[in-house]
């Protein structure tokens, strides 16, 4: 199952990333070119040595006055350059005729133009810790003695390195990629650092459903958000969760890091429902009775969590130890079979081999899990606890009802599923 920066100063104007783009001048002054001005010269009858120095000096007085100016934010050749404003390009004079701005990695920084066409602006700002490539050119009017109408310029090559920030997080995220679960697993993203800036991570953050319901975030505290619908999922819903963390500050000073989509499914549904006054657990598959199995449930002292929760975590053997949780030495059993979490706090329904066959469906007899009959090893197939254990998959539903113990708290586990849809909603960030 499955998840920071000092900026460059200002740096002194001969070295902001301003370059000079020439005006178009007569063609007879730029190398390899056509000789335009001996053509005019065969036209005015002026002869060609004083034709090339009127020229010549034509062109350089536009050269003087309208020869535009590159300016680049960040700073041409920045190799420290902060990340969190967009990238800008403005030229002193003419239009920018095109501006291409791409990373490292190929991938290109769209952006736009105002109105005037003098200044382009990404869409966003760069990333962190990339290196960036920068090409532009500016339309200038042509000269008097260059003929009418606009010429481009030489294209130029500027480039930025970004700031990788000094201090990150990310979210670890509930379940794995490309796993299938029951209908009640929710998406939860547990955050590395505490985030301050809940708007902003929880906005970078979407989980949408084929088919398509609405799914709503919930903060459980300043390091976990949790989504869900307001009803369980569909069976054979595909979930897709897009995390846009990279680069947004979700404390000060603090980044996220990620950027990457993943997939996973709901397969069928599953929902059991543990009647501790019954002492019995009838399980559902997609509406049909599948099972009664007969259980143990949390005595008068350690009574049973009541309401919905959700499988977490399964297990084929796990030790169970009483000391944590906070009941001393009452119990150390190494080799419980068939266990799967229904809360953090150490609630799970397992396979129970070390008590008498009578009580399963005579008496609650536990420290408040649930217990089916099995038998040590958990090798027996036609035990309870096995059975159980195989026809169940993470997120499958366990209700439980009549345990005389208050609901569980729906950050305990993933059991968010006993708040009204109300209140879940009211635990986002928008």
């Amino acid at each position: 199952m499955s998840v920071s920066h000092m900026s460059d100063g200002p740096e002194p104007w001969s070295r902001r990333g301003v370059l000079a783009v020439l005006a178009a001048v007569p063609a007879a002054v730029l190398t390899g070119c056509g000789s335009r001005a001996g053509a005019s010269d065969a036209t005015s009858g002026t002869t060609p040595a004083a034709s090339t120095a009127a020229s010549t000096a034509t062109a350089s007085a536009s050269a003087t006055a309208k020869a535009p100016t590159l300016t680049l934010t960040p700073a041409d050749g920045s190799r420290n350059a902060d990340f969190t404003s967009p990238v800008k390009v403005t030229a002193s004079s003419g239009t920018l005729s095109h501006v291409r701005v791409t990373a490292s990695d190929g991938a290109a920084l769209s952006g736009s133009f105002d109105e005037s066409r003098t200044t382009w602006t990404s869409d966003r700002n760069p990333y962190s810790g990339t290196a960036y490539t920068v090409t532009a050119a500016v339309a200038v009017a042509a000269t008097a003695g260059a003929g009418t109408g606009t010429q481009d310029a030489t294209e130029q090559a500027l480039s930025f390195t970004t700031r990788t920030p000094a201090n990150t997080f990310v979210g670890r995220f509930t379940p794995e990629a490309g796993s299938t679960s029951g209908v009640g697993m929710p998406v939860s993203v547990t955050f590395t650092h505490a985030v301050t800036d809940r708007a902003a991570v929880e906005k970078a953050i979407t989980v949408t459903a084929d088919p398509q319901v609405e799914v709503v975030g919930h903060w459980f505290s300043d390091t976990r958000l949790d989504f869900r619908p307001e009803e369980y999922w569909a069976a054979g819903t595909k979930i897709t969760l897009a995390l846009r963390l990279k680069d947004v500050e979700g404390a000060s000073r603090v980044y996220g890091t990620q950027s990457k989509d993943v997939t996973f499914h709901i397969g069928r549904e599953q929902i059991s429902t543990v009647d501790l006054a019954a002492k019995t657990m009838t399980v559902r598959r997609d509406g049909r009775t599948l099972a009664t199995y007969p259980v143990s449930g949390g005595d008068a002292e350690h009574t049973t969590w009541s309401g919905i929760m959700v499988i977490s975590e399964r297990f084929e053997k796990t030790r169970m130890e009483s000391s944590t949780v906070g009941l001393g030495d009452e119990y150390d059993i190494d080799d419980v079979p068939h266990a799967q979490r229904l809360t953090t706090s150490g609630t799970f329904i397992h396979g129970n081999y070390w008590a008498s066959s009578s009580v399963f469906g005579g008496s609650n007899t536990t420290h408040g899990c649930i217990g089916l009959r099995d038998a040590k090893g958990g090798g027996d197939t036609a035990e309870p606890g096995h059975a159980f254990y195989k026809s169940s998959v993470l997120g499958d539903v366990v209700v439980v009802e009549n345990s005389g113990e208050d609901t569980v708290d729906p950050a305990n586990g993933l059991n968010g599923w006993n708040m009204s849809w109300a209140d879940w909603r009211a635990g986002s960030a928008f």
